[in-house]
């Protein structure tokens, strides 16, 4: 199972890594942060004030999930590259931490500070939820499962390896729409207890492009997300949450 490797490295960067546009290798310091230099933008106090306020509860929500089972120290971190597409993931550094990447577009593009907090909730919920995991188990199901079936019905070892490839990217999409409802569904808890709007927060995918009902697709219906949102925050404040 040695040739899985670099199908994971690429399915966990493009799929579950995030709500990824495209995976972000390093996380420089530049003349590009909007934490250096004189004055902090608008973006970059509304940027810091939703990382002092959401931090502390996802890592509480991720201790009282796991039960001490993972690592909630998250790491939130900033991509100063420019002319970048709006993006935010969530992955693990080398000893195992968890890491919330956000790049320059997205949080100068950010409408206000529930959006930020929305996006943060749900990256964090990621984590907390072990989808990275997930979808290595279901790449690595489906890997076995293609491959198999193509050597019993004699294919050469090209074709068994194409297969093999093949059933990963299917077995790591099969389940990530509901990943994404998972996550949106206590990435809007993390967001109330922190003192934010969820619902006004997920209107920013009024603003994204409706990847619909796809077979196979990595993101659910907008319209959906929405509605898992708004379900979320009534029964959330209906049961005495806030």
């Amino acid at each position: 199972m040695r040739r899985l490797l670099p199908v994971f490295l690429v399915l966990v960067s493009a799929l579950v890594s995030a709500c990824a546009v495209a995976p972000v290798s390093s996380v420089p310091s530049g003349r590009n942060d909007p934490f250096s230099g004189g004055g902090e933008s608008r973006a970059a106090r509304q940027f810091t004030e939703v990382v002092h306020r959401v931090e502390p509860v996802a890592e509480s929500q991720c201790r009282n999930f796991t039960r001490g089972g993972a690592n909630c120290d998250f790491l939130i971190v900033v991509d100063d590259r420019p002319d970048e597409t709006p993006n935010a993931f969530q992955t693990r550094d080398s000893q195992g931490r968890p890491v919330l990447a956000f790049n320059l577009a997205l949080i100068r593009e950010a409408q206000n500070a529930d959006e930020l907090a929305f996006v943060m909730g749900h990256e964090a919920s990621h984590h907390i939820l072990g989808h990275l995991d997930r979808v290595q188990e279901d790449a690595a199901i489906g890997a076995i499962i293609f491959s198999g079936i193509a050597a019993m019905t004699g294919a050469d070892e090209a074709s068994v390896r194409s297969a093999e490839e093949f059933g990963a990217s299917v077995g790591a999409r099969t389940f990530t729409k509901n990943y994404e409802l998972e996550a949106d569904e206590l990435g809007t808890v993390i967001s109330l207890r922190s003192g934010f709007d969820p619902i006004r927060g997920a209107r920013f995918f009024e603003r994204l492009p409706d990847p619909g009902n796809r077979f196979l697709g990595t993101h659910p219906p907008n319209s959906e997300r929405i509605e898992t949102v708004r379900r979320t925050s009534e029964a959330y404040r209906a049961g005495g949450g806030v």
